[in-house]
């Protein structure tokens, strides 16, 4: 509660739908037939609404209808209220017709593409949606996905997961670096550089390297940055072979990196709320990855 006495609980999404009718259609009549009640009940509507806020949202007359300064305001994020409100509709009761897959930097990397060819042709009624986002669980933990693609280290036993596949470490460098002439690097050449590291999302930790060799280090807060540093020659970066293969940038080239463990892929999923596809995921990106 405010400190006018009124609470939010007291509006209702009728109250926003009434005003935006009366707005978009020009007049009480009009809205009165777009809604299907009455012009009486449009005009209570709109009184209770003015008396939730506390101010005037229409200038009226006989002529026409317009809103006040405040009414435009109002009138505004009515539209973004009631757009929400139709997405949490739409997204509940089309349910698991949709799979949000999330990724904090590379999807699948070079079999993105083939996974989504083969998820379109194979089961067509499930539409599906990458989604990138920038923390370590790719949007699962904000709820953004259904399942997520994570590399990263990362401690799983909040989460339902499987390990689909590894991914070769690459070094990624300026194009006008000399090793960017070489066809591979050695990881114990990489500890005389100064290590581009995203403390993330990122794979990279200097956990690769020998207690007592640990390279220099530069922090970057996403993979733009991560990128835009490497760009510059300051720095190199050691990355899975799939953003190699999804960030493809003027001005950067990826090597492939001798010597170092491969990076596990993990999809993960929430353990009480898993899509009912998820493991028909599963076993599409372990085919990709096999």
């Amino acid at each position: 509660m405010d400190g006018t006495g009124k609470t939010a609980g007291a509006l209702e999404l009728k109250h926003l739908r009434c005003l935006v009718a009366i707005i978009d259609s020009g007049s009480f009549t009009d809205a009165a037939h777009e809604l299907g009640v009455s012009q009486a009940a449009v005009s209570r509507t709109l009184t209770a609404l003015e008396g939730v806020l506390g101010v005037r949202l229409l200038h009226r007359t006989s002529r026409f209808v317009a809103p006040t300064t405040v009414g435009v305001q109002v009138l505004a994020r009515a539209r973004v209220l009631l757009a929400g409100a139709d997405d949490l509709v739409r997204e509940a009761t089309t349910g698991h017709n949709r799979l949000h897959i999330g990724h904090a930097w590379s999807a699948f990397g070079r079999r993105t593409t083939e996974f989504q060819r083969r998820w379109h042709e194979q089961h067509p009624e499930t539409e599906l949606r990458l989604i990138r986002h920038n923390s370590p669980t790719g949007g699962l933990a904000e709820g953004r996905c259904d399942l997520a693609v994570v590399r990263a280290p990362l401690d799983l036993t909040s989460w339902s997961h499987a390990l689909i596949g590894y991914e070769a470490r690459h070094v990624a460098l300026a194009s006008d670096d000399p090793w960017a002439r070489r066809r591979s690097i050695r990881l114990d050449e990489v500890l005389g550089r100064t290590l581009a590291i995203d403390r993330r999302t990122g794979t990279t930790t200097l956990d690769l390297c020998p207690q007592d060799e640990r390279p220099a280090v530069e922090y970057t807060h996403d993979i733009d940055d991560w990128l835009a540093a490497i760009a510059t020659g300051r720095c190199i970066g050691v990355t899975p072979q799939a953003t190699a293969a999804q960030y493809r940038r003027d001005g950067i080239t990826y090597r492939p990196l001798r010597d170092a463990d491969p990076v596990p892929v993990h999809l993960i999923w929430r353990t009480h709320d898993a899509h009912p596809a998820t493991h028909t995921v599963i076993a599409l990106a372990t085919d990709l990855y096999r």
